[in-house]
């Protein structure tokens, strides 16, 4: 049996209106889950590769419903902590016409009391890959060691997706911190405006000038493309024109399909083409995963010739369905 990517992180019960109105008028709520690590073991499960999930949760129903719900979709949870003392973090979102307003309760949670300790398990030891974000070094100070621990294994291949969430970071703290630990990752993704944000970098090629050492770079722009910086030097993908339903969950069915197409030894401009293919079903979504692909569905539009890429990609992504509101894990 293939080893599995292993996917570190905390995932929570999340809270929404059942219908479109404000969370304060909605009379009933719908109960799911997420978390981005999970969304990128579950979107590596539904392209045919082991993941696994390594997390904390309280000895709740809310615990009990995340756990569920990652296990669904075909993710190993065996790594996935029950603590009789803490919850399970719990968020909720209010919609509205200008955006989602989401507010958190995490604080404490079963998933911020994980610790280096946790960088032990069999399952990490024997991964082919471990997936991490920039979220977990921000629940608190055990987080932030078991994730540089990850990053500083020689052992362990890392891939670290920068995830900024500035409300989990002090004023000024995030920056810093999260250079440092993208500069010990073997794989970094990051949005270009993100980067930008958080590093004052305009362009893939300053953040390449940051990140020089990097074995593999990852630069996303949006709606213009996403680009490798590797051994192989610098390679362009342009992205499929999609209609958005709703952009969350894309950034992590990108990773999910960028490693897929590592452990599938695709080169630079695959691994890019299959990271574009999965984040663009995402985007058809109401939730943060899609449907997998069938069976050779998106085959065509990976083996196109370059000049026909967008073209191919944005077709089969047109003939995608958009699923019910809830799917998310």
């Amino acid at each position: 049996m293939s080893a599995p990517v292993v996917c570190v992180g905390e995932t929570m019960a999340l809270l929404v209106p059942a219908d479109p109105l404000p969370l304060d008028a909605a009379p009933r709520l719908a109960l799911t889950a997420a978390g981005a690590e999970s969304n990128v073991a579950c979107a590596l499960a539904g392209l045919g590769h082991r993941a696994a999930w390594l997390s904390a949760v309280g000895d709740d129903p809310f615990g009990r419903v995340v756990v569920r719900a990652v296990a669904g979709r075909g993710v190993d949870v065996s790594a996935v902590r029950t603590d009789p003392a803490r919850p399970t973090g719990l968020f909720a979102k209010d919609p509205a016409p200008s955006g989602s307003t989401v507010h958190y309760y995490r604080a404490g949670s079963a998933a911020s009391a994980l610790g280096p300790e946790a960088a032990d398990h069999p399952l990490v030891r024997g991964a082919a890959v471990v997936h991490v974000s920039g979220i977990t070094p921000a629940l608190s100070p055990e987080c932030a060691a078991l994730t540089e621990r990850l990053l500083a294994d020689p052992a362990l291949t890392v891939s670290f997706d920068v995830n900024h969430r500035p409300r989990l970071w002090p004023r000024g703290g995030a920056a810093a911190r999260l250079l440092e630990l993208a500069r010990l990752a073997d794989v970094v993704l990051v949005g270009r405006d993100e980067a930008e944000a958080l590093w004052g970098t305009a362009t893939a090629e300053q953040v390449r000038a940051l990140l020089p050492t990097v074995p593999r770079l990852v630069v996303k722009d949006a709606e213009h493309g996403a680009t490798e910086f590797g051994a192989h030097g610098r390679t362009h993908v342009p992205s499929p024109r999609v209609e958005v339903v709703e952009p969350v969950g894309a950034g992590d069915a990108f990773a999910a399909g960028y490693l897929a197409g590592g452990l599938r030894g695709l080169d630079a401009a695959g691994r890019l083409r299959l990271g574009h293919l999965c984040a663009g079903r995402v985007l058809r979504e109401l939730g943060d995963l899609a449907a997998p692909p069938e069976a050779g569905e998106w085959d065509e539009a990976l083996r196109a010739p370059r000049e026909r890429w967008v073209e191919a990609a944005s077709a089969v992504l047109a003939g995608g369905r958009v699923s019910e509101r809830g799917s998310t894990a």
